[in-house]
């Protein structure tokens, strides 16, 4: 059976010539900002990738089909249409069935840009544990995926609102490389510190292209997480954004909201909290994992050209 992938013109041009090419997830576009502002941070983001030697991948589901890298207009529709799926590893096949509309989460879009040859993907963070997941079992199906699915992530880290500690430690027994980009730290999220010490630091974009190779040519299956601290300038520190997260949780709990609602809520909360401070950041944050993934593509592009 033929997999429903769909390149763009773009994106085929690059896999045909052996160009470096970095996969980009939609639900940043149907889940993360209003319109047009999620075109707009979406077009800000694949000309990162672009200005710095690659080709962006924006990965969605349109028409019972996987879309690798969006045309202008299919951007803007996806901008602005309703009911979008927020699609993981369990309703992806689903969707593409009874032919809805979908936005990739972390592990979806690695699993698609597994499926079309793509080795290195730029988001904003992951998700991971959940606190209180000794009870609630609220884990995120992204770290999972990291630990089957041979794609190299660049990220700001975990999200902060999560259990870090228990999320490295899941990493972990999982096999999953966690690398810190430039520091000993590992980040987390709008601040450049968790006040937790990484497993593995990396500080060049050559490095981590190798360790993505080698891990495949000794047949370890999975990818690796590159945690990528947000610039300077941009942090919100971790002793301002930890009371507001802290009361964002304690509302959420008192609300009696869970599982998939968790994550929005709490983030659209400290958007309001830190006076729209946090989605700038974010913002700040997933441009520079854009550069960084773009550098690990051309790498891997080039160590794939001496093999």
């Amino acid at each position: 059976m033929t997999l429903p992938l769909i390149l763009s013109p773009e994106v085929a041009k690059a896999h045909d010539t052996g160009a470096p090419v970095v996969a980009l997830e939609s639900t940043i576009i149907t889940h993360g900002m209003p319109f047009p502002q999620n075109v707009a941070t979406a077009r800000r983001v694949e000309a990162e990738v672009r200005a710095h030697g690659a080709t962006p991948a924006t990965i969605a589901i349109l028409d019972r089909e996987i879309h690798v890298g969006l045309t202008e207009a299919e951007l803007d529709w996806l901008g602005q249409a309703r009911n979008v799926a927020k699609l993981s590893r369990a309703d992806l096949a689903a969707c593409l069935a009874i032919g809805g509309t979908g936005a990739t989460t972390v592990a979806a879009t690695m699993i698609c840009a597994h499926l079309a040859g793509i080795e290195v993907f730029a988001t904003g963070g992951i998700g991971g544990v959940h606190r209180g997941a000794e009870t609630s079992f609220d884990i995120s199906a992204d770290l999972p995926e990291l630990a089957q699915t041979a794609v190299t992530v660049v990220a700001a880290g975990a999200k902060a609102i999560l259990d870090l500690p228990k999320t490295l430690e899941y990493l972990e027994t999982s096999g999953v490389p966690v690398i810190a980009f430039g520091q000993a730290d590992f980040p987390a999220f709008w601040s450049r510190s968790s006040g937790l010490t990484a497993p593995l630091r990396m500080d060049s974009a050559g490095e981590i292209a190798a360790a993505h190779v080698l891990r495949g040519r000794l047949g370890l299956p999975g990818g690796q997480l590159v945690a990528n601290p947000i610039p300077q300038e941009a942090e919100i520190p971790r002793s301002e954004i930890m009371p507001h997260i802290e009361a964002a949780l304690r509302e959420a709990a008192a609300q009696g909201i869970a599982a998939k609602a968790v994550t929005p809520f709490l983030l659209q909360r400290i958007f309001e909290l830190t006076e729209g401070r946090s989605l700038a950041s974010n913002i700040a944050l997933v441009l520079n994992n854009a550069r960084l993934a773009a550098g690990i593509a051309k790498e891997i592009s080039g160590l794939r050209g001496k093999s």
